[in-house]
């Protein structure tokens, strides 16, 4: 079961967390990753780590806010492997602040990169995909696009939007063989959520049902599931991976 053998996948911000722990579980279950960050050096030195545990893995760094700079990575990715498998959308920043103090660059650099970057991405895997008539698109959202939360008016907006993105992706590209769903984490294990307090965590831990804040491996769990032919009948979903903290 989820075998990804001769599969190609990118995943952009993957140089570590979340993004990280997807392309790695996607590596072992046999798929070629293709590792996208800002930086080069940082995916060089995944690329490094997977390769010498004998996983396929090629690094490449573009900004997913510019769509010349995503076409430019993409095309490349097709003409050195012939195709396009999977494409995960985790890239995602937060500039975190009360909307009375948010700067619109705030606004701006946050939706830049969480929104229109999945837009980009997926605009320039589509014709490799419709061609192939197979594909799966997974975006990652966030608990915190379907609740909204105080000081994160933009980084909601973008992960809520990611959900009406991945609908509208689902039911164009479906007659294609084409899915699209959404992943929508809930607190997990990464340097982001490393920044908080012992105290805060605990807040946070008594909201989860399970008890306990998730890892990354949680959420390349459930991205492995999609990827893979199991899921070849599930389109246009969003599924929380959160403890049972948001209850739907």
């Amino acid at each position: 079961m989820f075998d990804m053998k001769n599969k190609t996948a990118i995943i952009t911000g993957s140089s570590r967390g979340i993004g990280y722990g997807i392309a790695e579980l996607l590596a072992k279950a046999g798929a070629h990753v293709i590792l996208i960050s800002r930086k080069q050096k940082d995916v060089d030195n995944v690329a490094a780590n997977f390769i010498s545990d004998g996983l396929k893995a090629s690094a490449y760094a573009c900004d997913v806010s510019d769509l010349e700079n995503v076409q430019k990575v993409f095309k490349t990715v097709v003409s050195e492997n012939g195709k396009i498998d999977i494409l995960i959308n985790n890239a995602g920043i937060t500039r975190d602040t009360l909307i009375m103090r948010m700067s619109e660059d705030d606004w701006d650099a946050v939706i830049n990169i969480n929104l229109k970057g999945a837009f980009n991405c997926i605009k320039a895997a589509t014709r490799p995909m419709m061609k192939q008539r197979s594909g799966r698109i997974i975006n990652i959202s966030s608990v915190v696009g379907l609740t909204g939360n105080a000081g994160q008016i933009n980084y909601a907006a973008s992960k809520a939007g990611l959900i009406g993105v991945t609908k509208s992706t689902a039911k164009e590209l479906a007659p294609r063989g084409i899915t699209a769903n959404c992943i929508a984490p809930g607190y997990i294990e990464t340097e982001m959520t490393g920044e908080l307090s012992d105290d805060v965590k605990a807040k946070l831990t008594k909201q989860i049902p399970l008890g306990r804040i998730g890892t990354a491996k949680d959420i390349a769990s459930m991205a492995l599931f999609l990827a893979s032919d199991e899921a070849n009948y599930i389109t246009g979903q969003t599924f929380t991976v959160d403890g049972g903290m948001v209850m739907q």
